[in-house]
């Protein structure tokens, strides 16, 4: 465990870059980028397309340590390599940001109005491999869709059990039970998934902390709770489909909480633009997001 990194995790200025779009969403992000489907014939064009994309935006000048505390990595991104550097020594060594790698394996079907993550059998190999990668933590992500007791509780129940399996390897797991922002019951599911959490907290080592990504909540300040927690290194929030500007605007009345922002921080961002375009486009998303994470 690296304490530099624990402390600058616990209390840097700035926000967690998501750069974790797997095999399922990569097609979205790629077009929303400006490159349409079609522009990759099989998966490996694609995946190449993609970490190009990363690799880009970890390099700007614009995405730098002083302003962005960690980035989340896909699997394939963390066994990459930016420069000839693995990608997260690169994140660490250059740009001063922590590394986290995405553990999760995608959501379940749909069971008590939330979706489960798939099952993980290989997930103690990975674990080490992200240890031998230099990875800080992980993250793994669930969605709860309605305030149904049951599901909610099941929710928390996973994602504390995955968490507890990530500290017994040394790594600080970040837990992401998302909570739909288009769910019609939103502020009772966040009631319901704050106590899960408070109350899964007491299976957490005395010593050791886990770290949350959340949905930005309907009540300002619901969280605090959760910041202030002893066993809880930071609480980061997901843009979960809002506009940068929605989702700046919430996360600046939320204070403690930091963002963990993936489409919202890519937004406006093209293949086409030049170096000096694209990093003038980066700087005001992550100048804006940064403002925002620091209130």
């Amino acid at each position: 465990m690296n304490e530099e990194q624990r402390q600058k995790m616990r209390d840097g200025a700035g926000f967690i870059a998501a750069l974790d779009q797997s095999g399922g969403s990569t097609p979205k992000a790629l077009k929303l980028y400006g490159i349409p489907e079609g522009s990759w014939s099989n998966d490996g064009e694609m995946f190449d397309l993609i970490h190009d994309m990363r690799a880009r935006i970890i390099k700007s000048p614009s995405f730098n340590g002083d302003r962005i505390l960690g980035a989340i990595l896909f699997e394939m991104t963390m066994d990459r390599q930016i420069d000839g550097i693995d990608t997260g020594d690169f994140l660490w060594g250059k740009k001063h940001i922590v590394p986290f790698l995405k553990i999760d394996k995608g959501l379940d079907a749909e069971a008590d109005d939330v979706q489960l993550m798939k099952p993980m059998p290989g997930l103690d190999d990975l674990l080490e491999r992200g240890v031998a990668k230099n990875m800080f933590g992980t993250k793994e992500r669930s969605v709860i869709k309605l305030a149904n007791p049951t599901g909610i509780e099941a929710i928390a129940a996973q994602q504390f059990e995955v968490g507890l399996q990530v500290l017994r390897h040394g790594l600080v797991p970040i837990l992401e039970p998302e909570i739909d922002i288009k769910s019609p019951e939103k502020a009772e599911a966040e009631e319901l998934l704050k106590q899960a959490l408070l109350s899964g907290l007491g299976q957490v080592p005395d010593g050791q902390q886990v770290m949350f990504k959340l949905t930005l909540p309907e009540v300002d300040g619901f969280y605090t709770e959760l910041v202030e927690h002893p066993k809880v290194l930071r609480v980061v929030a997901l843009s979960g489909g809002y506009t940068r500007e929605e989702a700046n605007a919430r996360l600046s009345r939320n204070p403690g909480v930091v963002a963990s922002f993936s489409r919202a921080l890519t937004e406006g961002l093209t293949a086409q633009q030049s170096d000096d375009e694209f990093d003038a486009a980066l700087d005001a998303s992550v100048g804006s997001i940064f403002a925002a994470s620091n209130t």
